[in-house]
């Protein structure tokens, strides 16, 4: 016997207890606790799991005498005995992880039997056609989970059978025809080199090791990797006496959620098999039923059950997602978990919660995970466009996708993602997680709307359309057909996982808008959080989309955004070739009115607000075509024309200005020192603009941000000439206005010396995007393109760098930074608006260094909103 308690019953446990009992066996302890009607068993804790992975057999050795007591008690309660030959306890084994995640693991039913045991079964029941096909099932999953036998050879003969007889569903064959199926099982099992155990205990102990193991299968790795969970909390394994749906016709199993899951709606949503077991409803296999459809087939029972699952509920303070059998006619509770859910029914499931008054407002905004806010965002179907559906299916996942077909699940991960793909399937599987990933969307011919397919769609925001039975897949040939419409790999499909419907061809999408729920949510969610968050915006458009999705300033303004417009490239073109500040400064004062009226419409649109407006920052050859572009023109034209003279002028400065690392070149504030009047003009125009909006009564508050700033006197320079040049404006003006000016921290050295550019420097922004390239020594695309992938899945890195913030490389740089500068100005205001300001870990990075704000793209604004709020609450660190 363990000198360390690794078995615990129900009765010794309760929900408080997730991390050693797991997810599912705390729940069931806490659902036996409270007088519900859960089959009596017991659990294996997570402790035992670790233990298992440093002492494999040895750990299993040491727990037997446990297990074997525990068994026992099942037995008493039970009234039967496990291999009994008279009245045999059959158990479920199944895993569960202090995380949920659905379907990732491993499950054996109808654990017990042998040839002996099911003949007992047969007689005891009355019932020999549900003994045997409780055999074959068992036989099926074992030699599956435990002995490693493909289970597409099982599915091959099961279809072969019911082929022969002439039947639809599996509890259509007779006893007889499945005591032979048993034999061609063994048999399959026998030539892949395998052994069926008939002893019991034998099949407890594999199956036990099996669930152990299942925790570090690849499929279970990646969505661990996918979702962000410890690979180090391992798994409980729960062993359950049998209660069976699979009797008659007074028997069934269902899988139920108590709101439901894609839309947030409170009432009743799941599905139900009769004589099933569990794993016919999540497989896929046969479409089942509506729960609302229960209350017809099983008043009583459909009764009872809407009783618990109020009280489950209430009792948990979330939507629950319940497995459940009806034996004989009695209800049986067989999982509670908070239910897996859509981003759109998670706030509306905490707002309604909310105002039901089961929860606090902190609690709401805890239920929404900033991840999930993204899907939020997903697009639409337009819905002015006409089109004809070509297949409907259950809207199993909302959201809409466009893309290519493919049949496999390791070509929608291959394809990755500048080739979008809809992975298209009769039913997925747990082993398909890297495929689900990769693709847009996902299209399944069989299974329902708690399908293996629906649940993990939904949980990643993924467009999903199940059961959609009219689509007839050939995987062979490697297409699908409805009717007389054939769509073959590579044919582009539409998705909307709203409606369920399947559409040929590429339809146009747009984007969704917010709900009232969340702008609630994301409002009490900014009454948590302690960081600001902006927008980058570079026109008054985006301006006003950032205010939209709730920023309470910009950022980061891109001025060269504003010299990429077609009536603008011309001027900024004709300043870059310039051979004289004069023709400079004439090319630039055409384009100082455009920005002038550009910050103009961003100040009006930031009514009250901060704008960070970054000086010109690119190399000036990127105005420039490419020198193969006007290669290409010149032997189009006439080489005397006045355009080749233009040409060949804009080649010759091309080629001057080319550069072997122009990412390290002459960039950023190195081109408003050696060519101050680019600088000049800027100032100018965001000062004019400012003391013009001003002067309408409009609050205004610009930042002057001066990027790659690298050493102090850089930093003195411009502020010196910014300074003059505001000051000026403003007095002629004679307006009321305060103004900043700061620096980006995107340069290694610029955070060492920090103490030195503060002393000009009013605010530091950390552009993270170059300081991770400058810290890592990589150049993003080359990076990206080339072997960051594979750090990642070969775990030298934890993360794309350029995705999460390193903490520990550029989040060290960022800690010296910002220490270093309040050192000197005590009340320097400190932000971020590299890419990682959406990120919710870097969010929580920037929260524990204390920074004022984050700012990122518009459309990130939300996440960053909610991700402030659980930095601040202490669920994201």
């Amino acid at each position: 016997m363990s000198q360390k308690k690794y078995v615990y019953d129900f009765h010794e446990g309760d929900a408080s207890m997730k991390s050693l009992l797991g997810g599912k066996g705390a729940n069931l302890a806490q659902m036996s606790k409270i007088g519900l009607p859960v089959p009596p068993g017991f659990i294996i804790t997570t402790d035992a799991c670790k233990a298992y992975w440093t002492q494999g057999e040895n750990l299993l050795d040491e727990i037997w005498p446990d297990v074997k007591a525990a068994v026992a008690r099942v037995e008493s309660s039970a009234g039967k005995k496990f291999g009994s030959l008279e009245n045999p306890l059959l158990v479920s084994v199944r895993s569960g992880a202090p995380v949920s995640m659905p379907g990732m693991m491993d499950t054996i039913l109808n654990l017990g039997l042998n040839d002996a045991t099911a003949e007992v079964l047969a007689r005891v029941s009355g019932d020999a056609r549900f003994a045997y096909d409780s055999y074959r099932r068992f036989i099926q999953m074992f030699s599956d989970v435990v002995l490693g036998v493909s289970v597409d050879l099982f599915e091959e003969k099961l279809g072969e059978l019911r082929g022969s007889l002439g039947v639809e569903f599996d509890y259509q064959i007779p006893a007889d025809s499945l005591k032979k199926l048993i034999g061609e099982y063994k048999a399959i099992v026998k030539k892949a080199g395998a052994e069926f155990p008939e002893d019991p205990e034998k099949q407890l102990r594999l199956a036990i090791d099996a669930v152990f193991r299942s925790w570090n299968t690849p499929r279970a790795n990646t969505y661990r990797k996918i979702n962000g969970i410890s690979s180090e909390l391992g798994t409980a394994v729960n062993v359950l006496s049998m209660v069976f749906g699979n009797l008659g016709d007074d028997c069934g199993t269902g899988v139920c959620f108590t709101r439901n899951p894609s839309t947030g709606e409170n009432k009743l949503y799941g599905e139900y098999l009769m004589n099933a077991q569990g794993e016919d409803v999540v497989a896929g296999i046969r479409t089942p039923n509506p729960i609302a459809e229960l209350e017809k087939a099983m008043p009583e029972v459909y009764k009872e059950f809407s009783r618990i699952a109020d009280l489950l509920e209430t009792h948990y303070k979330d939507m629950q997602d319940i497995e459940f059998t009806v034996e004989r006619g009695k209800l049986h509770i067989l999982q509670t978990r908070s239910g897996k859910r859509t981003a759109a029914a998670a706030v509306k499931v905490a707002m309604d919660m909310y105002r039901e008054k089961l929860i606090d407002s902190r609690t709401a905004v805890e239920r929404v995970a900033p991840d999930q806010v993204e899907q939020l965002l997903h697009p639409q179907i337009d819905p002015s466009a006409k089109y004809e559906v070509l297949a409907k299916g259950l809207p199993a996942s909302p959201g809409a996708a466009v893309g290519r077909v493919v049949f496999d699940a390791d070509e929608a991960a291959a394809a990755g993602k500048d080739s979008p793909v809809i992975l298209v399937r009769p039913e997925t599987t747990p082993d398909d997680i890297h495929g689900l990933f990769a693709a847009k969307g996902v299209l399944t011919s069989h299974g329902g709307m708690t399908s293996h397919a629906a649940v993990v769609a939904r949980g990643m925001g993924k467009p999903c359309v199940s059961g959609a039975e009219s689509v007839k897949i050939n995987l062979d040939a490697q297409k699908f057909t409805v009717g007389d419409v054939t769509v073959r790999k590579g044919d582009f499909i539409s998705l909307d996982g709203s409606q369920g419907a399947v559409i040929l061809g590429k339809m146009a999408l747009v984007e969704p808008e917010f709900s009232e729920d969340f702008s609630a949510l994301l409002d009490m969610a900014d009454k948590e959080a302690k960081l600001q968050v902006w927008a980058n915006a570079d026109t008054p458009e985006d301006a006003r989309r950032a205010r939209e999705f709730g920023a309470v300033g910009i950022g980061l303004c891109r001025t060269e955004h504003m010299f990429m417009a077609a009536d603008r490239l011309p001027s900024m073109q004709k300043m870059v070739i310039a051979s004289t500040k004069e023709e400079r400064v004439a090319a630039l004062a055409q384009l100082e009115s455009m920005q002038r009226d550009d910050f103009i419409g961003i100040f009006e649109a930031m009514d009250g607000y901060p704008v960070t407006i970054r000086l010109l920052d690119p190399p000036l050859h990127e105005f420039l075509p490419k020198i193969p572009e006007f290669e290409k023109e010149l032997a189009s034209i006439d080489p005397e024309s006045s355009r080749a003279q233009i040409i060949k002028a804009e080649m010759a400065r091309a080629y001057e200005l080319h550069e072997a690392n122009p990412m390290l070149g002459f960039r950023g504030c190195r081109l408003g020192i050696v060519y101050p009047e680019i600088y000049e003009m800027q100032i100018r125009a965001i000062v004019t603009a400012a003391c013009e909006v001003a002067s309408k009564g409009v609050k205004v508050i610009p930042e002057i941000m001066m990027p790659l700033i690298g050493v102090r006197e850089e930093i003195r320079r411009l502020k010196e000439m910014a300074v003059s040049i505001a000051d000026e404006i403003i007095k002629r003006e004679n307006v009321n206005l305060s103004y900043e000016v700061g620096t980006m921290i995107e340069l290694p050295r610029a955070a060492m010396v920090a103490d030195e550019i503060a002393e000009f420097a009013e605010f530091f922004s950390f552009g993270t995007n170059d300081l991770t390239q400058t810290t890592f020594g990589y150049s993003r695309d080359d990076a990206e393109n080339k072997f960051l992938g594979v750090y990642v899945d070969e775990n030298v890195l934890e993360h794309n760098p350029f995705h999460v913030l390193d903490r520990e490389g550029v989040g060290g740089l960022m800690k010296i930074a910002a220490e270093r500068g309040r050192s000197v100005r005590r009340d320097i205001k400190l932000g971020i608006c590299g890419e990682h300001g959406g990120n919710p870990s870097s969010v929580a990075f920037c929260h524990l260094l204390g920074l004022n704000y984050v700012s990122c793209s518009p459309f990130r604004v939300p996440v960053a909103r909610l991700s402030a709020a659980h930095s601040a609450i202490g669920l994201l660190k």
